[in-house]
């Protein structure tokens, strides 16, 4: 597990230990003790491809600060240690009843990194942003066939191999979608267990696979950025039922307007202060017990533009002496979880990325899904990146590639916000009925090069970051020659 807990046990541990042990530990290494080598690393509830990424009771394990018993065996990371770099270091105190005569150095252990003590398991850094974020969704239906009803080791096998395949691609980053709907693929205090891990929302699985995640990512040279639908709850035509552990079904259970569940759709309410606060704290538990990258939200934000829907929420704000219009209303609601995201993830750690993946259509965004994403462009503490699902070729009829990532860029101006431009891999040997009627419609179908003539195109835009393909499956899981010339020519100009 990569949960950080023990690991800063064990270090307050060390301090406690006395300067006596690290002296004979050093003196020891200093003397020619040779460390072991290293053990070598071994290695859908939709049809809609975009519906992952949103086109239209277990509670998790508290670090203990009260003082605890001084162990027998003390495990010392090797980071503070010149003598020894890249492994571990056990020292062993000499016991007040121990035949060994008195005066006699602590005894001195030397394992490799990747073992474990007393189930302690080391924990993993962050990794900066790249200048080039070269990144890939996985997403909820990629997991089906990696994780669904799987074994830990099971699992480990193959997010292992399809991490391999990633990195060695050129790609640097993963989103791996870890709240779908309103659940956990991770060990949480306020989301039950995802359906999407064992098929029955809130059975525990026996394993975390977030923590799987990371550690492999990290191993890699791989950032990890948690992907978090951060409303939805069930879509309209869901038959999965909501576990008692479920805060949504508490909530519905006592009419509380924290939920809101209209025409078969089970969604937060964003207006509700509670379900921001449930929102948040569920990230800020992401961010410190896991040593992700960053957090990342997808483009599931109003789930419908029907008055009806948060009618009750709105009267009330009226009878408050609100003002705003519905609309206004609504995208506020949105702006207030934003920024209260990303308060919490800065105050835990400044290092770790928040940013949203919007539609690429922003009339879409701003009258569809209230999401005022130029707001957040043009003013400090809402996002660290923007990455619009610029899903359309380079002769779509309405959104033509090239124009709209140049709109996009435009849209940029404060300080600190990096542009990442979302890639419609999933599209590659289709024809694109919402290109309109021209070349657009067949532009996907025979192409060999059109990713890499994107992220080209990216390239040239001045808030440019990055570039993200939806998604894994697309990519890895797709055969065909042209899939296959695709990623080579992508691969290409990532050297």
């Amino acid at each position: 597990m990569t949960k950080r807990g023990s690991f800063d046990k064990k270090a307050r541990n060390l301090a406690r230990m006395g300067t006596a042990f690290l002296l004979a530990a050093s003196m020891l290494l200093a003397a020619g003790c040779a460390p072991r080598e290293a053990a070598p690393i071994s290695n859908a509830d939709t049809s809609d491809p975009q519906a992952a990424l949103g086109h239209s009771q277990s509670s998790a394990q508290e670090v203990r600060e009260e003082e605890e018993p001084l162990p027998d065996t003390l495990m010392i990371t090797t980071s503070t240690n010149q003598f020894a770099a890249g492994k571990k270091i056990i020292i062993k105190p000499s016991s007040s009843q121990s035949s060994e005569p008195a005066g006699k150095p602590a005894s001195i252990k030397v394992l490799p990194v990747s073992g474990s003590q007393s189930g302690v398991e080391q924990s993993t850094a962050r990794i900066p942003v790249p200048d080039e974020l070269r990144g890939i969704w996985i997403s909820y239906l990629d997991f089906n066939s990696l994780l669904k009803n799987q074994s830990s080791s099971a699992f480990q096998v193959n997010i292992a191999n399809a991490f391999d395949q990633i990195a060695s691609m050129g790609l640097n980053t993963v989103f791996v979608q870890v709240r779908p709907y309103g659940d956990a693929l991770y060990q949480s205090q306020y989301f039950p267990w995802s359906h999407t891990v064992t098929g029955t929302e809130g059975k525990d699985p026996g394993f975390d696979p977030l923590s799987i995640m990371v550690k492999e990512a990290h191993q890699r040279g791989l950032r990890v950025e948690a992907w978090i639908n951060p409303y939805r709850i069930r879509s309209g035509n869901s038959s999965v039922a909501l576990s008692a552990s479920n805060p949504a079904y508490k909530w519905l259970q006592q009419g509380d307007s924290a939920v809101i569940q209209y025409n078969g759709v089970i969604s937060y309410n964003p207006a509700s202060q509670k379900a921001q606060q449930l929102i948040a704290d569920g990230v800020a538990e992401i961010v410190k017990g896991y040593d992700v990258d960053g957090i990342h939200f997808d483009d599931y934000f109003y789930p419908t533009t029907d008055a009806a829907f948060d009618q009750s929420s709105y009267k009330a704000y009226q009878g408050a002496g609100g003002t705003l219009s519905l609309a206004q209303w609504r995208r506020q609601n949105v702006d207030d979880l934003i920024k209260k995201v990303y308060t919490t993830v800065k105050a835990i750690d400044p290092s770790v990325q928040f940013g949203v993946s919007p539609q690429g259509n922003n009339d879409n965004n701003l009258n569809g899904q209230y999401v005022d994403v130029s707001k957040w462009l043009t003013g400090a503490g809402y996002v660290d990146y923007i990455c619009p699902q610029i899903y359309f070729g380079y002769q779509n009829s309405t959104h033509p590639f090239s124009q709209t990532a140049s709109q996009w860029n435009n849209m940029i101006s404060t300080t600190g916000v990096r542009l990442y431009i979302g890639l419609a891999a999933y599209k590659l040997g289709t024809v694109d009925n919402w290109a309109g009627d021209g070349a657009g419609k067949t532009e996907w179908t025979s192409t060999s090069d059109i990713l890499s003539r994107m992220v080209q195109t990216g390239r040239n835009q001045s808030h440019y970051g990055g570039f993200i393909l939806f998604r894994y499956d697309s990519l890895f899981s797709a055969s065909g020659t042209q899939i296959q010339r695709e990623k080579q020519n992508l691969k290409a100009i990532l050297k």
